[in-house]
């Protein structure tokens, strides 16, 4: 796929249909972890940004596992535009994290505020590479590619 290719109007179609996934997902799964108003922590947001950075990562291998040209390849590749940019750009969210985290600094709570930066930041890193090792394993594992990009293997 070239970048002209990239902006296609079924490109944007599919980012448009990620994107109400991905929100209608972080609205859910975040919900399911808040305590509602007066919490804390914001246990909900950290929960879908991790989880979301796992996916991606998970993701991104799989694509750099599979040889350049495969169905396997195309099929991912063509996917970005729906799963990595529309469902997890619109699931994970720096803007909620920067607003709760300015919330419990705001309120005092610094300890919160430092602990959600820590947290955020690790976890995701730390999620973003866990799945990316994950996939590099699953893409090896089915034979799509021999994992040249650091992956296992």
């Amino acid at each position: 796929m070239t970048a002209a290719a990239a902006y296609t109007p079924v490109a944007w179609l599919l980012v448009a249909a990620g994107s109400a996934v991905g929100g209608a997902l972080r609205y859910w799964i975040s919900g399911r972890f808040s305590a509602g108003p007066g919490e804390r922590f914001p246990l909900g947001t950290l929960v879908v940004n991790v989880s979301g950075c796992l996916l991606a990562g998970l993701v991104l291998a799989l694509l750099h596992a599979a040889p350049a040209g495969s169905w396997a390849h195309d099929w991912l590749h063509n996917g970005l535009a729906f799963g990595l940019v529309g469902v997890l750009g619109s699931y994970t969210t720096v803007s909620s994290f920067s607003l709760q985290t300015l919330q419990l600094i705001d309120d005092g709570n610094w300890r919160g505020g430092l602990l959600n930066i820590v947290l955020s930041f690790s976890g995701c890193l730390g999620a973003v590479g866990v799945g990316y090792w994950i996939g590099m394993g699953i893409g090896i594992g089915i034979g799509l590619g021999t994992g040249l990009r650091g992956g296992p293997g």
